[in-house]
């Protein structure tokens, strides 16, 4: 007799025997429900297909012990806010300046762009570089100053969506990082100013302050936690996702886009000129702000007000201003103090396109 291991019955201990079949008598035929050997019957084979296919198809029972095992094992191996926070301000030492641990993208990228704007006295004409300072305007103080610095990275006020998208947009063409990445570490320096952890402070050195701190590599892995601890309340919008994932798209789409319009001195003046101009007038405000200037306001860090790269950075060289009152979108507190990206801030505000601005000063300079 055959033996046949069926899943039809509970107790799938005990083998299900298939009787010999009774002798048949001569000239009479199988019957249809028997298989040709006629020791298994047509019923017991269909339950033994269908209990394949049941395997096949239904997904595989979890033993619930072991993935609650793993799952509290994997928590018990993650950082605590603390730790993952320790690790983002340790990142940002001038320790790790190593030849292992350069960033040769950025390395690159500036080298380039540095050598283009020593070119572009080669190739001038008014049209570029009339477009370059249009294009300096338009992504260092609307892109950077309005966009990345007082909207996303303070929350000084709020803009409509469409203004929201195309003043981040004008911010990603600055060359000068993701929106994200770029928010997350200025609130590092805000939280460590001129201590250890600050990303670019003088007192690590000038050039480091200026230049040398942005060619330190930063993997995913160091990016996200630093979104995590630093900018939890922009790491999850999806305008910002997008730029973060689409941004060298955007910076070398930019420059093609230039080079079709107008050849090399496009290029060279509006794309490589224009963008070392902008980078440079920002990271006069890392390094000389908090090196010369005059101070209004006693803070914990050696942040300065100076008048020239106030001028160069559109309102942000009022530096001391702007670390005693970090949430108000005007940097400028006294009346000689001009801060172009202000206006340009009221001027949304009126047309509609700004809101919940915080237009604060402070109670000895309001009048």
């Amino acid at each position: 007799m055959l033996v046949v291991q069926s899943r039809a019955f509970r107790d799938t201990t005990r083998p299900v025997v298939a009787e010999d079949p009774p002798p048949r008598a001569a000239g009479t035929r199988l019957p249809v429900w028997k298989l040709a050997t006629g020791d298994i019957t047509f019923a017991c084979l269909i339950e033994r297909l269908t209990s394949m296919t049941t395997q096949l198809l239904d997904p595989p029972v979890l033993d619930t012990s072991t993935t609650s095992r793993d799952s509290d094992a994997a928590a018990s191996a993650t950082k605590t806010r603390a730790e993952e926070r320790a690790d983002v301000i340790a990142s940002f030492s001038p320790s790790n300046l190593k030849a292992k641990n350069i960033d040769w993208v950025v390395l690159g990228w500036m080298t380039a762009m540095h050598a283009g704007a020593l070119a572009a006295p080669f190739f001038f004409t008014w049209r570029a570089v009339a477009a370059a300072v249009t294009l300096h305007w338009l992504t260092c103080s609307i892109g950077i100053c309005l966009g990345y610095h007082r909207f996303l990275a303070h929350r000084s006020l709020k803009l409509v969506t469409p203004a929201r998208l195309l003043i981040n947009l004008c911010g990603v063409l600055s060359g000068e990082g993701s929106p994200l990445m770029w928010a997350a570490t200025h609130r590092v320096h805000h939280a460590r100013s001129d201590q250890t952890g600050d990303p670019h402070s003088p007192t690590d050195g000038p050039w480091w302050s200026h230049l040398l701190w942005l060619f330190v590599s930063h993997d995913e892995k160091d990016r996200e936690a630093m979104y995590r601890q630093y900018v939890p309340d922009l790491a999850s919008d999806p305008v910002l996702r997008m730029f973060e994932r689409t941004y060298g798209l955007w910076v070398f789409g930019s420059l093609g886009v230039l080079f079709l319009i107008g050849g090399w001195p496009l290029l060279l003046w509006a794309g490589c000129a224009r963008m070392v101009f902008a980078y440079h007038s920002t990271w006069f405000v890392n390094s000389a702000t908090h090196l010369w200037g005059y101070r209004n306001y006693e803070t914990t860090d050696q942040s300065r007000n100076l008048w020239w790269v106030a001028l160069l950075a559109y309102g942000e060289g009022w530096h001391n201003n702007h670390h005693a009152h970090p949430h108000f979108a005007r940097a400028g507190h006294k009346w000689w103090e001009f801060d172009m990206t202000w206006y340009a801030i009221k001027l949304l505000r009126t047309l509609g396109l700004a809101y919940e601005v915080d237009d604060r000063l402070p109670a000895s300079e309001a009048a």
